[in-house]
């Protein structure tokens, strides 16, 4: 077998081979992700929604090209579609830039036990003097990203939530669940949104299965 074209389409054909090879493992798997994107406090559609977002952020194809052909299944609109990218986007963008405090703290203290704690993220606003034209850039980007728009903020904040637990941020998930909550996102929506998130970057691992087996069958 070719190995030359690492991603087509059709090679997503040979997923179900998992179910021979580790048959229960599978099917577990294939139940998880079904009851996590069933209809519960949020609808079919919103978790689809979310699916896209988290899609983007684990880089699968293979996932993008499902959750979006099942989104509009859903009746999703390209405009929802787009928004929700971009909000993974700024998320990403956002995970990256907010661990800008760790290397604050390590290029300033080096070593230091405690990697995590609340009040490091006070420290972000010390890029406006150090890269003060680029984190001005990601801030104007970032309050557009998030901006209501076809989507609400409500909407908007739950698929950064699913988003910052896919980048495991954790300044960014105490950010945006509190954001959640201030746009009256229930608590069991918000956990919703992270068991969506919990099977795409799963779903994202096992899709890729198909390029392990194209590996191993290679000549």
């Amino acid at each position: 077998m070719s190995n030359e074209v690492l991603y087509k389409k059709s090679y997503f054909s040979r997923l179900p081979e998992l179910g021979d090879l580790t048959p229960e493992a599978f099917k577990a798997f294939v139940a998880f992700d079904q009851k996590a994107v069933a209809p519960g406090e949020l609808s079919t559609k919103l978790k689809e929604i979310i699916a896209i977002a988290v899609a983007h952020t684990t880089g699968c194809p293979y996932c993008i090209d499902v959750h979006v052909n099942n989104a509009k299944d859903q009746n999703v609109t390209k405009e929802e579609m787009s928004e929700s990218i971009f909000v993974a986007t700024a998320l990403k963008a956002g995970s990256a830039a907010a661990h800008g405090v760790n290397a604050l703290n390590a290029y300033d203290f080096g070593s230091n036990d405690h990697l995590y704690k609340k009040e490091y993220f006070n420290r972000i606003k010390e890029f406006t003097e150090l890269s003060g034209d680029a984190f001005q850039g990601f801030m104007d980007f970032d309050k557009k990203a998030m901006k209501a728009g076809v989507l609400s903020a409500k909407e908007k904040e739950l698929i950064a939530v699913a988003v910052a637990h896919t980048t495991g941020c954790p300044y960014c998930i105490d950010i945006h669940t509190k954001g959640a909550k201030e746009q009256g996102a229930s608590k069991e929506e918000v956990a919703e949104s992270i068991f969506v998130a919990t099977a795409l970057k799963a779903g994202s691992a096992l899709a890729h299965s198909v390029n392990a087996l194209n590996a191993y069958d290679s000549e």
